[in-house]
């Protein structure tokens, strides 16, 4: 355990030192100077103040809607971003895998960890190279191919794309024959329309290199012990089950075949994990998995016992026996896998492919939900990690105009002077979200709620109130100021990704969160100015408002899994393919946030 602790600790002190780049931006930073200066030459753009801070968002935050600003306010058409993109991505990825053989080279040379352990890190490397090599492919093929090609043929209707795909039998089946939630397929044109290929076929020399890399992996960690936890055998089962889900070539049974990945993967329970690959929808179509591969690292100082899943659980369990007998037998399956659900509080060690354009702050895993039923799930939170990102970030000129000063100062006060009661903060936001996940999901609620393709516009909105209304039902009068402040501040910060399609459920989270701050008068917006009241009545009059909404939301959609876009359509409308308020008030911040945003989004503004 003293080893995990130090690589651990070696992990967030390399994160602080990347997170010093930003120093560029006022007292400057040589390696930052060469990186950046690079970037922008490539990619043809001026060296300006904005453009620098865009470079180092997209490498440093690993979020591309800042480069995507700036790219457009150089007048470059669709195409040349997508070009602009795709050396960004490169350039980010070359950059990380070198930084992580860095890594495992450090820990080889302090011989850190076991023999094992050491193997795992360094075939994982390996595995990570070749998704990340297929990466542009898959972006290629689906983003920037087949969906922009089904948004011209549709006129962006989108729900007329979703009932071609559904009758022409484009998406993959579970075994009992209905239409799963997720695809491991893409689509190719035919000469009568389109076709459903695995990904075993559409990508056939990119899953080979994975495929290839994971027996050599297997041969490996097949000559060695894992004297420490015990875990050779699950190991090998995983990456067995891997190769025969990667290597899969009909679309009959590929759910299936995931399913016993997710299965074998549910065995693992050592500090040092590979993240679930395969499970993030940045498809908003056909929800073909994206290509996510990770090493996460569990530390041994945080893994304390936490109340979310009992005081989680506890709220369900409220709810249900007002709800009926129905609401009863969906809580009963939701519980006992919150019960199973394993928890590990840590950093991402090494990330490649899809997670080089982002990292998760928390994720639960896997999303089968009969997986779930029989095993429950896992819960990767990484709270270090994303306090030292926040921390590294510059002040924006956006965030003091919005919030004032006094807003922002609070906040950085509790980030570098009350780190524990940010992380108690992070425990009912983050971690409370993702166990919010679990609830009110039987096996088809998704596949029933996505019929217009709207579902996750839902779900991080419920997830996230999930653990608010935990939080609300086991109130600690301490953190309710900041749990409000934290809530305000996320909500509002989600605007600046109106258009970033890969993120749209969250910014449509943001604007379902900011209709009920507006309607407690938690904030108000007159003559082009934010006001905030995080009096006792305010929060009092959005807890209310919450708790209201969340009952409605489980209650008349989740439980009888009507179309998400219902629930939506009484907060929020699309205007010409972009989701906006419905209530005046709230669009006219909103408007005035995102002209700001364009603006001076990527302004810094430090506090002297």
């Amino acid at each position: 355990m003293e080893d995990l602790q130090r690589v651990y600790d070696e992990i967030l002190r390399r994160e602080k030192q990347l997170g010093s780049y930003y120093n560029l931006l006022d007292s400057g930073h040589a390696e930052a100077e060469a990186w950046v200066g690079d970037f922008l030459r490539r990619l043809e753009l001026p060296e300006t103040p904005e453009t620098r801070m865009a470079a180092l968002t997209r490498l440093i935050g690993l979020r591309d809607d800042a480069l995507t600003q700036v790219l457009e306010k150089e007048g470059r058409d669709e195409e040349a971003i997508i070009e602009a993109k795709e050396t960004a991505y490169k350039m980010v990825a070359d950059f990380y895998l070198k930084r992580h053989l860095e890594l495992l080279d450090w820990i080889e040379e302090e011989a850190l960890l076991t023999p094992f352990y050491r193997e795992v890190l360094k075939e994982a490397h390996r595995v990570g190279e070749a998704m990340s090599n297929w990466q542009s492919a898959w972006t290629a093929h689906i983003i920037h191919g087949v969906n922009r090609e089904l948004f011209e043929l549709f006129n962006g209707d989108e729900e007329k794309i979703y009932e071609m795909l559904e009758s022409e039998n484009l998406l993959d089946l579970r075994e009992e024959g209905c239409v799963g939630d997720r695809c491991y397929s893409v689509l190719k044109k035919t000469r009568k329309g389109y076709k459903s290929v695995p990904y075993a076929k559409a990508f056939r020399m990119e899953v080979q290199d994975v495929v290839n890399r994971l027996e050599n992996m297997r041969g490996v960690l097949a000559q060695m012990e894992d004297e420490v936890f015990g875990q050779q055998s699950a190991w090998l089962a995983y990456i067995d089950a891997l190769i025969d889900a990667f290597s899969h070539t009909e679309i009959e049974g590929l759910i299936k075949k995931w399913a016993e990945v997710d299965r074998k993967w549910m065995a693992i329970t050592s500090p040092i994990q590979i993240g679930h690959p395969l499970e993030y929808y940045e498809d908003h179509y056909r929800k073909a998995v994206a290509l996510e591969w990770d090493v996460r690292l569990a530390s041994p100082k945080l893994m304390q016992e936490t109340k979310i899943p009992e005081q989680i659980r506890a709220m369900s369990e409220a709810l249900a026996q007002e709800f009926g007998e129905e609401a009863q037998r969906v809580h009963e399956n939701c519980a006992k896998q919150v019960e199973r659900t394993q928890l590990y509080i840590g950093v991402p060690a090494l990330f490649y492919g899809a997670e080089f354009q982002g990292l998760f702050s928390a994720q639960v895993v896997p999303n089968d939900t009969e997986v779930s039923r029989e095993l429950g799930k896992k819960i990767f939170a990484f709270a270090d990690n994303v306090l030292e990102s926040k921390k590294a970030r510059p002040v924006m000129r956006i965030a003091r105009e919005t919030f004032g000063d006094d807003f922002v100062l609070h906040q950085r006060n509790i980030m570098f002077e009350q780190s524990e009661l940010w992380h108690k903060v992070y425990e009912i936001t983050t971690i409370g979200h993702e166990y919010g996940h679990i609830l009110w999901v039987d096996d088809d609620t998704e596949t029933q709620m996505n019929g217009s393709g709207n579902y996750k516009n839902v779900e991080e909105f419920k997830a996230t109130v999930g653990g608010l209304m935990a939080f609300f039902m086991h109130e600690d009068g301490a953190l309710k100021e900041e749990v409000l402040r934290d809530t305000v501040a996320r909500a509002v910060s989600l605007m600046s990704w109106r258009k970033t399609g890969e993120v749209e459920p969250y910014y449509v989270e943001g604007l379902l969160h900011l209709d009920i701050l507006f309607e407690a008068g938690v904030l108000r917006f007159e003559a082009g100015k934010l006001s905030i009241d995080l009096s006792e009545e305010a929060y009092r009059k959005q807890k209310a408002l919450y708790q209201a909404r969340y009952i409605r939301l489980a209650h008349e959609f989740y439980l009888p899994k009507r179309d998400a876009s219902e629930f939506l359509a009484s907060y929020v409308e699309k205007v010409d393919g972009v989701w906006l308020p419905k209530n005046d008030t709230v669009r006219a911040f909103v408007d005035h946030y995102w002209s700001r945003y364009l603006e001076i989004g990527q302004e810094t503004m430090p506090f002297d």
